[in-house]
């Protein structure tokens, strides 16, 4: 839990009160959460005028085990059931979590992998489809390897997108395997875009923040071709589309059927880097906060 705007050293372990669904809601006990990067990015402040942070507050927005207890009206869903899904903001690191939106976990799933599905599914299917139809488009993913970026490509790839993905170098073999075309950031890189795809970017998804939205319009000359998740800052200003995570349950089932549907088939997992205990919350932040990674940090409780 963390009291205050700051760094990771506002984060403390203690005990809260047990949460209770609302209409519409359910509660989980919850076997891991997902550690994103919109959590050290709303606890910190930075984007307080679009996420304003009610304190104190739990960090975590995506999590998984079975359900406890449901909210007048839930359908579709009985108590034991193994979802995965989504709560507020935060409120997901902790032993009890309600979710405003889930999916069934798929069987083949671990529940770290599930754990680490959730907002990825869900920020890359919005990002997605703010860019309209993907078959037989060419699709930029801005920092392909993290686990948004990951679960674009793979999502992308099932609906007949060729896609090429942006990385470091130690993530190029990863990409091709999840069925990109790789290729690295820096000097050279419209020149290395130009050879992969010379009849051009069809459409682009950003999901690093890297500042690099005015040269991702400059490649497909329209900035209605550009969907981000990541940079809010720049988004409205340069009149891309921006993608907000929302909490909707079609939308986590879509993702989920998409890539639980990819794992039946071997072809996908999700790719979870490094677990730490609910005790070593500041360790698992500290982590991920360095980036970039390969697939999710998680903190199983």
């Amino acid at each position: 839990m963390a009291h205050e705007y700051g760094g990771v050293e506002t984060l403390v372990v203690e005990q809260a009160p047990d949460p209770h669904p609302g209409s519409g809601e359910i509660r989980i006990r919850v076997a891991a959460a997902g550690v994103n990067p919109v959590d050290w990015q709303v606890r910190s402040g930075a984007v307080h005028e679009v996420l304003p942070l009610d304190l104190p507050a739990i960090p975590g927005r995506d999590a998984v085990c079975v359900v406890d207890e449901a909210g007048a009206g839930v359908q579709g869903v009985s108590i034991g059931d193994r979802v995965f899904g989504l709560g507020g903001v935060t409120g997901a690191t902790a032993v009890l979590a309600v979710l405003s939106a889930w999916a069934h976990a798929p069987t083949t799933w671990t529940d770290e992998e599930a754990a680490g599905a959730g907002l990825a599914s869900v920020t890359a299917m919005g990002g997605l489809k703010a860019l309209g139809p993907l078959q037989g488009r060419t699709l930029l993913v801005e920092g392909a390897a993290g686990g948004v970026g990951s679960a674009a490509v793979e999502i992308a790839v099932a609906q007949g997108a060729t896609v090429i993905g942006t990385a470091g170098e130690r993530n190029q073999e990863f990409l091709s395997s999840l069925g990109a075309v790789p290729t690295t950031y820096g000097a050279g890189f419209a020149e290395r875009l130009a050879t992969l795809a010379p009849d051009g970017v069809d459409i682009v998804l950003d999901t690093a923040a890297s500042r690099s939205l005015a040269d991702l319009i400059a490649i497909v000359g329209d900035p209605a071709r550009v969907s981000t998740v990541a940079d809010y800052t720049n988004a409205q200003r340069l009149g891309v589309h921006l993608a907000n995570a929302e909490n909707d349950s079609t939308l986590l089932a879509e993702g989920g059927r998409t890539r639980g549907e990819l794992g039946r088939q071997g072809r996908y997992a999700p790719r979870i880097e490094r677990t730490y205990p609910l005790k070593q919350i500041v360790e698992a932040y500290a982590y991920a906060e360095r980036g970039p990674r390969r697939g999710k940090v998680l903190i199983c409780i």
